[in-house]
């Protein structure tokens, strides 16, 4: 199941590198999609929970 979540402050390789380390510590399979600035995340709402709090943790504002 995929879930889609919209990250208003990502803007470049920089965030990119960012939400790789946050999200490489989580078990979370991701895709980033820099155009659209959202991460596409592959789970259930446990694993996107995980997901988004790493990401609100890394600074990120989460949609």
């Amino acid at each position: 199941m995929k879930h889609i979540l919209f990250v208003s402050n990502l803007k470049d390789e920089n965030d990119i590198r960012l939400i790789k380390e946050a999200l490489d510590e989580t078990r979370v399979e991701y895709e980033i999609v820099l155009s659209n600035q959202c991460v596409v995340i592959n789970g259930r709402n446990d694993i996107v929970h995980a997901a988004k709090t790493a990401l609100i943790e890394a600074g990120f504002i989460v949609k």
